[in-house]
């Protein structure tokens, strides 16, 4: 299955019509497009194919490129001795006086500073410093036309010309290497050959096209031995190369072919990989690094390089009759432009900035560089498309309205039955990090402070002191880290560790947590009563405020969390609560919250699910986790952890069912575990009735020893279902689940702590019993010494009988009591009272 790109725009004037076009991305950012036809014109487009600006030339251009940060275009053209610059930044255009009296034929800026390197139709050459103005004038660097060249990250300078010779100079044009050829240089670069010993850090390796036949490679530590490549003669003509990976180099040929080699010295000559995509011709190919993709053409055919051999998407242009020219990528791989032979230019949407939100069931995500949309598949709503102004750096979503900005701005939408609206734009006091959203309020972080505010004043009825508020206070000295919203609650982490709940009713703060370190990332879930934090150890805690119900903070460690963790994600499903996901790039962690047990409340990983490529989780329902894709679509996965809620078939193995089961106790999904058991797992109630006395599932315990038959628990169950003291009712579960240790500590901690006393006599566990007695009710330990007495006397220990009697003599014992001892002299007889 292929994937297909969403067309941009196309670029098609009259003025280049039948014509090949010479064009280039702005560098780094790619916000701008500069284009070239014959028409004496450099036209300059944003990312949206609208023209900013445009050069009128004396002549054609020649050359043109941009600087390392994109800020400058410069341009070239014939029958002119100046370099035209463009300023991105405030979009005027400057000349450049090169002082040279030949016609220039060559440009190029350097990848690591602000040098421009100029070449000359008679091997003459000038290094510009846009930085200090500087020129320096090279005569005679070559004895003819100057063709091609690169730059490496070392800011030296390869140069090919019509004289047949490769020149290496520094950045002030001074030759440090120089070696000729047998055919015409073409398309000079730098990289880094594979080699088994890497002595020289950085780019060292040249490589130049010779003749359009063989491939070239000088190394400038190894300049007396070059290796020449040639290829097969039915591959045609050499029409394009490139680098990537670790020393791998892709090369185009003319009849079609695309192949792959290796530099590596013990490699070197051998075809790693060879494709046939173009039975024609092809006439260029392109590389992004960032997508780690690979572009072919006469028509675009797109690989990833990590496989090859499988085409990831096929671009069709049916309009293009008489076939594509070249290709250019962004440096970020977000589009890719493609040219055509009859002089149109068409821009695809190759990776989308992967922004979505979810307030509740209801997502936001950008479908398109200008565009966003809105869908609540929960609920069957149908998606709404919202064409927004800006291309936006955040999304924020709630109930009734949609937010996009970027920078310092944002735009806010309302979300209706007659369609969207656009309401109102605000600007912030710096630029916006994150931005959130409820019924009322948006809360944007920027520059560590919170600006609250309410969305549309007009139509909310909000006290005038209530429309917003910024923080932290003046007087309190930290800085907000991240920020959420709860349809009551504003929750943020700072620096100093604060973890501070601001409530919107009461107009005030009302709960805070002060944590070791820093706290990073807040996730409340979707009613404000649990937070999931990550702190500046990438540690993570559930925190339950709770200070509506006047109980102590809580604070549960999340354990086996993953440092690489980028978001949290609450269960939806209103049956569920206490269930969330976190997420890394390619995984992500089910977790559950259990508050009742028998043991006390903790958090328990339940499982792992791997995430397919590029996917962003935006929301978990049920078990199923909606994410976004780069290429401005959603897909759903279902967790790992959520099997049990597939029916299982008639062979399913007895393993799987276990841990279907498992799951589904972990979950507390209890229906489906009694469904799984009555269905195809008649041995496990007991498992199952163990799981609930765990949980505290006194109800559901009933009904599952119920079914087993089990009489006796039964009406134990009966006869506590209705304690209210947790502790206590937890002590009676442990108890039946014979955890008597963890029992007492229950009971002890309860409003009726002689339960624990009375268990250890019931289980004559009477050394627990006495120590007990002494601390809950002493006039109990003659009552219990007395029966450890008859105990220790049955089983003919009668030294340690003797002084339990002893201990059970009380005050008001008038009854003669005996006890017969048979020693070896005879029988004795101890009378008390």
């Amino acid at each position: 299955m292929f994937v297909s790109f969403q067309r941009v725009f196309t670029l098609s004037e009259k003025s280049w019509s039948g014509s090949c076009l010479q064009y280039k991305w702005q560098k780094t950012v790619g916000n701008y497009l500069a284009v070239a036809g014959p028409d004496n014109f450099v036209k300059i487009f944003d990312r949206h194919g609208q023209k900013v600006n445009e050069l009128n030339l004396p002549g054609n251009c020649v050359s043109l490129d941009w600087d390392k940060d994109g800020d400058i275009l410069a341009v070239l053209a014939e029958k002119s001795s100046s370099v035209y610059l463009w300023d991105a930044n405030v979009n005027k255009t400057s000349q450049l006086d090169s002082g040279m009296k030949d016609q220039m034929s060559f440009l190029l800026w350097s990848k690591t500073g602000p040098l421009l390197a100029v070449g000359t139709s008679k091997g003459n050459l000038l290094i510009y410093n846009q930085q200090t103005s500087r020129k320096i004038p090279v005569l005679g660097k070559h004895t003819k036309k100057i063709t091609c060249g690169c730059w490496s990250s070392q800011n030296l300078l390869a140069l090919g010309s019509e004289d047949r010779s490769i020149t290496i100079s520094n950045h002030e044009g001074d030759t440090i290497r120089q070696t000729s050829v047998r055919a015409d240089p073409a398309d000079v670069q730098f990289s880094v050959m594979k080699t088994d010993e890497r002595s020289s850090p950085g780019e060292s390796t040249v490589s130049v096209a010779l003749g359009k036949k063989t491939l070239f490679l000088f190394n400038l530590n190894d300049p007396d031995n070059p290796i020449e490549l040639a290829f097969q003669q039915r591959y045609g003509n050499i029409i394009s190369y490139r680098w990537y990976g670790d020393g791998y180099i892709m090369i185009g040929f003319s009849h079609g072919y695309f192949v792959v080699i290796s530099t590596h010295i013990r490699e070197i000559g051998q075809e790693l990989f060879q494709a046939h995509n173009h039975k024609d011709s092809l006439t260029s190919i392109a590389i992004s690094q960032s997508l780690n993709k690979a572009a072919s053409t006469c028509w675009p055919v797109i690989h990833d390089l990590t496989d090859l051999k499988e085409m990831y998407a096929i671009v069709t242009l049916d309009e293009e009759t008489k076939g594509l020219d070249q290709m250019c990528w962004t440096d970020d791989g977000q589009l890719l432009a493609v040219s055509s032979q009859q002089g149109s230019l068409h821009v695809f949407l190759t990776k989308l900035p992967i922004l979505g939100d979810s307030s509740g069931t209801r997502i936001a995500y950008l479908t398109s560089l200008l565009e966003v949309t809105v869908d609540n598949q929960v609920e069957g709503e149908s998606p709404v498309a919202i064409a927004v102004e800006v291309e936006p750096s955040f999304i924020a979503v709630g109930p009734y309205h949609v937010a996009v900005g970027m920078n310092n701005r944002a735009w806010f939408y309302a979300l209706g039955d007659g369609g969207v609206e656009r309401v109102k734009d605000t600007e912030y006091l710096g630029t916006v990090a994150s931005m959130c959203l409820n019924c009322d309020y948006a809360a944007a972080l920027f520059e560590g402070k919170v600006q609250l505010h309410v969305i549309d004043g007009d139509e909310q009825v909000v006290q005038e002191d209530r429309q917003t508020k910024l923080f932290p206070e003046p007087d309190q000295k930290y800085r907000i880290l991240s920020h959420a919203l709860t349809s009551e609650f504003l929750y943020y982490g700072t620096d100093t560790g604060l973890i501070q709940c601001f409530y919107f009713e009461d107009w005030q703060s009302v709960n805070e947590y002060r944590h070791t370190v820093g706290v990073r990332k807040v996730f409340p879930d979707p009613n404000g009563t649990r937070l999931v934090f990550i702190d500046e150890k990438s540690d993570s805690f559930l925190y339950s405020p709770l200070y509506f119900l006047q109980v102590n903070d809580s604070i549960f460690e999340i354990p086996d969390f993953s440092p690489a963790i980028k978001g949290v994600l609450w269960e939806n499903w209103f049956s569920n609560k206490g269930v969330f996901v976190a997420y890394e790039e390619d995984k992500v962690y089910t977790y559950a919250f259990h508050k009742d047990t028998i043991q006390g409340s903790k958090v328990i990983l339940v499982g792992a699910t791997k995430l397919p490529f590029s996917h962003k989780p935006l929301l978990l329902h049920n078990g199923e986790l909606t994410c976004q894709t780069q290429s401005g679509k959603i897909n759903s996965v279902v967790l790992n952890t959520h099997s049990f809620l597939n029916n299982p078939h008639s062979d399913t193995s007895k393993d799987k069912l276990q841990s279907l089961l498992q799951q589904a106790v972990m979950l507390k999904r209890y229906f489906h575990a009694a469904l799984l058991v009555y269905s195809w797992l008649l041995d496990a109630w007991g498992e199952l009735g163990r799981a609930c006395l765990h949980h505290m599932e006194v109800e559901l315990a009933i009904r599952v020893y119920r079914m087993m038959g089990n009489v006796g628990m039964v009406m134990s169950l009966e006869d506590i279902k209705g304690i209210e003291d947790q502790n206590l009712l937890a002590g009676h579960l442990a108890m039946f689940c014979n955890d008597y240790n963890r029992a007492q500590d229950l009971y002890l901690t309860s409003s009726y702590p002689m339960a624990a006393l009375e268990m250890r006599r019931d289980l004559q566990h009477w050394d627990s019993a006495l120590q007990l007695a002494k601390r809950l009710d002493p006039d109990e330990i003659p009552f219990i010494s007395k029966e450890y007495a008859i105990q220790l006397e049955f089983v003919g220990d009668y030294t340690n009988a003797l002084a339990h009697y002893e201990k059970g003599i009380t005050g008001n014992n008038k009854v003669s009591v005996c006890m017969f001892l048979s020693g070896r002299s005879g029988s004795y007889v101890y009378s008390y009272g």
